[in-house]
């Protein structure tokens, strides 16, 4: 347990990569107390630290603290020398503060800044977490002029000469100070001057050593300062406060030619199952070194062979047999739930798992037992090594426990009688132990099976409740649904109501302008059909109208015929306007339904309407009707000559 100050920090309102500054809740640990502190800016955060120098600044991320690296590197730039950052919810793969929390029996509240801020602080205490390095054990020193030279005078080489030598005489004092600390630690630097006018303008010292370690000081004086500052890494590194330790394992092994090798934790779970064809004892070994330490190494056979009890020995560990071989169904019913490739996989798995179900009651009876946060992996290993779990626990736990009678390992050597007296009484206290924990432990069966029926009927009670309040809900999210639907449909359609008033608007504007003109006498209403076709005559209608008296612009004439003449002379229009031909028996509807088509007349387009001065207007229907009197005249003329031509054609049959 860390004793030092602890400075638990969690961000409370605004974010680090936010405009708006962001708060703190900051709670100091010191001497066991706890002093909270809320809504406190960054800046106040490291006024705060300089004054107290904590050992310890701790987060559950550390970009809560700064917006990128950059920012980071920044702030622990302003932190104190004996100041280190802990995330403690991991590096990389970082896990749940309130998960952390609960494991090392810390209450606390998610939603409470102050809470969070110092369960990091006491999580840290516990030496949860990882340091966060952005420094390598690199510092460079830099000597150089602590002002400008200028342009200068007269006196101004006699000035060069005086800051230069100035700066050279303080880097030979430094140099002097890391050659004494390099003799005293080992550590080595390199030095590069730049020569000036009378000493020196610049010194840089590498050392290779922490900025902590080294002997030398950041100084700025009239006319030399030195700074210092750590060598930056590429990638952020996170150092656990406190280092691994290796696992107790149990070990299946099925020996032979081709070695399978099956190891599980305590817990249950597998860590490592294969088989390796010509593997040495050596190699065996050190795999399962790898792996952690055997508490036991077990065999799918009896009587134990040779290479198993050898490696057993091998490790110190206890021995897993059986008792009698096991079967074949057996191991595959064992194994089949891990998966295995071969027999040999098959036979180790069968080994280690039967090892561990024969001491998953006394593991499950240690977990019960033992007090919070002790090592639980550690209390199961002196169990398996013969403890009971009293003695286990208080030999963990350093409690004094009374001093229990040494066993005598199973050797080929002779014992005299008395060793084998002490040999079967201590195998007759440890069989009462087991006999007087396994009622025990029936005991505690039976409590949990009635408390386990009543927590059903709970949680039975809880699921209706919870089926009502998730049926409401869905009631409530389908009506939600529904009306949302409705609120986007009239949106819809209040978008379109809205663009066909405006259209409108647009349209009457127009109308207006036109109509303007009209009274003025400077142009005419030509309403324009797009092509002379039925459908482009309707759609006029329906947006316009055509009436008795209207004069129409026809864009494209082509592909109209009589029919479609006649559409338009059966509204009574006055005039159409072309420009270019249209087709004779569109011409000629046109003219019988005295409707004037003019050609090349000069009109004024205003996007769907056009207008037309009405002296240029005028001026074309008096040419069309000289036009349309000559060709009535030539039509009747004949018509005559065609009735004479009959009548003379009647004379002739009627006299030969």
């Amino acid at each position: 347990m860390h004793n030092g100050i602890i400075y638990g920090i969690d961000i409370a309102k605004g974010s680090s990569r936010a405009q708006l500054i962001p708060k703190y809740a900051v709670s100091i640990l010191k001497d066991g107390q706890v002093h909270r502190h809320s809504m406190v800016s960054r800046n106040r955060i490291l006024k705060m630290v300089h004054d107290d120098s904590p050992d310890y600044i701790a987060v559950d991320n550390i970009f809560e603290l700064a917006s990128d690296k950059d920012d980071l590197i920044r702030f622990l730039d302003k932190l104190p020398e004996p100041t280190r950052l802990i995330q403690v919810t991991g590096g990389l793969h970082q896990q749940p503060l309130l998960k952390l929390a609960q494991e090392h029996g810390i209450s606390m509240n998610q939603f409470n800044p102050g809470d969070e801020a110092e369960a990091c602080a006491r999580l840290a205490a516990m030496s949860v977490g990882c340091e966060v390095s952005l420094f390598e054990d690199v510092t460079r020193i830099k000597v150089s002029r602590a002002r400008s030279l200028g342009r200068g005078g007269w006196s101004q080489n006699r000035y060069r000469r005086k800051v230069h030598g100035a700066v050279k005489e303080k880097s030979r004092l430094i140099e002097q100070i890391l050659r004494k600390f390099s003799k005293e630690t080992g550590v080595t630097f390199t030095a590069k001057s730049i020569e000036g006018f009378g000493g020196y303008v610049r010194t840089d010292f590498i050392v290779n050593a922490s900025r902590e370690k080294i002997p030398v000081h950041p100084s700025v004086n009239a006319d030399v300062q030195v700074s210092i500052r750590s060598v930056e890494r590429d990638k952020i590194k996170y150092i656990p406060l406190a280092p691994s330790k290796r696992k107790y394992t149990i070990v299946g092994i099925d020996p032979g030619t081709t070695v399978g090798i099956a190891i599980l934790s305590l817990n249950g779970e597998l860590l490592f199952s294969n088989s390796f064809r010509g593997m040495s004892h050596d190699q065996v070994v050190k795999l399962i070194s790898d792996h952690g330490k055997p508490a036991i190494v077990a065999t799918d056979v009896y009587p134990t062979p040779a290479a198993v009890e050898k490696i057993r020995r091998s490790f110190k560990a206890v021995l897993g047999t059986p008792g009698t071989e096991l079967r074949a169904e057996e191991k595959i019913a064992m194994a089949r739930p891990f998966g295995y490739s071969n027999d040999h996989e098959r036979d180790s798995l069968a080994a280690a798992i039967n090892t561990y179900r024969n001491y998953k009651n006394i593991f499950s009876r240690v977990e019960k037992k033992a007090p919070r946060f002790a090592d639980l992996d550690l209390i199961k290993y002196h169990v398996i090594n013969g403890y009971s779990i009293e003695e286990a626990i208080e030999k963990v736990t350093a409690v004094p426990v009374p001093l229990r009678p040494e066993t005598v390992s199973a050797s080929g050597e002779s014992i005299d009688a008395d060793e084998q007296t002490k040999k079967l009484q201590e195998l007759i206290r440890q069989k009462n132990i087991k006999i007087h924990e396994l009622k025990e432990y029936v005991q505690e069966l039976k409590g949990l099976n009635s408390e386990k029926d009543r927590s059903i009927a709970e949680m039975e009670a809880r699921i209706n409740k919870l089926k009502k309040a998730e049926s409401l809900e869905l009631r409530k999210q389908k009506e939600i649904h529904i009306r949302d639907t409705e609120i986007s449909r009239l949106k819809t359609e209040l978008k379109k109501s809205q663009q066909a008033l405006q259209d409108s608007r647009q349209h009457i504007k127009k109308l207006k302008q036109i109509r303007k003109k009209e009274i003025k006498g400077e142009g005419l209403p030509v309403k324009v059909v797009t092509a002379f076709t039925k459908e482009a005559i309707q759609q006029t209608m329906d947006m316009y109208g055509i009436k008795k008296g209207d004069v129409l612009l026809l864009e494209d004439s082509s592909g109209g015929a009589a029919g479609t003449a006649a559409i338009l002379v059966e509204t009574g229009i006055r005039a159409v306007i072309i420009k270019d031909d249209i087709s004779h028996a569109a011409n000629e509807a046109f003219f019988q339904g005295n409707v004037p088509v003019l050609k090349n007349v000069v009109v004024q387009r205003f996007d769907d309407f056009a207008t037309v001065e009405p002296k240029v207007l005028e001026q074309a229907l008096s040419a069309w009707e000289e036009d349309a009197k000559k060709k009535r005249r030539e039509q009747e003329h004949q018509h005559l000559a065609s009735l004479l031509d009959e009548y003379r054609s009647e004379r002739r049959r009627g006299l030969a």
